[in-house]
């Protein structure tokens, strides 16, 4: 991987979001100067919704600068938002490293900082009120360009223009690209679902996942997560 520098770091506080004002802190903005990592993530940061965001195995929220480029093209109706860091609700934005980049359990030193890749994204209804388009959160789905989650392995202080150091690569087989492939696309590949559920350093809510596929031979509904179980 060549040298990618933290491009901006990024916190939000949690808000009402669309018509039926949903607590969201979706919408990040840089923050001034360096920023401080605890175990559950950036010190300053909310989450809008506990139960389903944040904690430990999703403390940071990292998405490629790279992919606003592309959607900027696809989206029939742009919003502002896409030009300048934090439309996906980031809280590291880089140049030159995504999800073909990436594997499970990858580990970087970043500042004085420890983080492990613990999970891919599982884009939620949020999105869709973020952008102001109804398929907002399954088009990320599909095309894969999901950003990632961090645990934290070391608390420390990261600041902007420091560099991701890959310390590890427990699992340089499965990118975040393949492992998102199977999970959103190639869903019931069942080869691949027990390789997943093996991995160590995935996130148990993940393997979790994967096993109950094998066990059921079946998908998870995705409807009420992409908000498209309203009629």
């Amino acid at each position: 991987m060549v040298k990618v520098e933290v491009a901006a770091l990024l916190a939000g506080k949690a808000s009402p979001l669309g018509p039926q004002g949903v607590q969201s802190a979706i919408a990040k903005r840089p923050v001034d100067g360096p920023a401080r990592i605890g175990e559950t993530g950036m010190v300053g940061d909310e989450q809008g919704d506990r139960r389903n965001h944040g904690g430990p195995e999703k403390a940071l929220h990292h998405y490629a600068f790279d992919h606003y480029a592309r959607w900027r093209e696809e989206l029939s109706a742009p919003p502002a938002i896409l030009d300048a860091p934090g439309a996906f609700g980031e809280n590291i934005s880089t140049v030159g490293m995504t999800e073909a980049d990436v594997c499970v359990g990858d580990v970087y030193a970043v500042g004085s900082a420890l983080l492990q890749v613990s999970q891919g994204r599982q884009p939620c209804y949020k999105l869709n009120l973020r952008f102001g388009e109804k398929r907002m959160a399954r088009k990320l789905q599909q095309t894969g360009r999901t950003g990632w989650y961090y645990r934290v392995l070391r608390t420390g202080v990261i600041h902007p223009g420091d560099a991701f150091e890959l310390q590890e690569r427990p699992h340089p087989q499965w990118p975040l690209s393949r492992l998102l492939h199977v999970m959103f696309i190639d869903t019931l590949n069942l080869d691949a679902l027990r390789a997943i559920v093996a991995l160590e350093a995935l996130s148990p809510n993940w393997k979790q996942t994967a096993l109950r596929r094998l066990e059921k031979n079946s998908v998870e509904s995705w409807a009420r997560r992409l908000g498209e179980d309203v009629a």
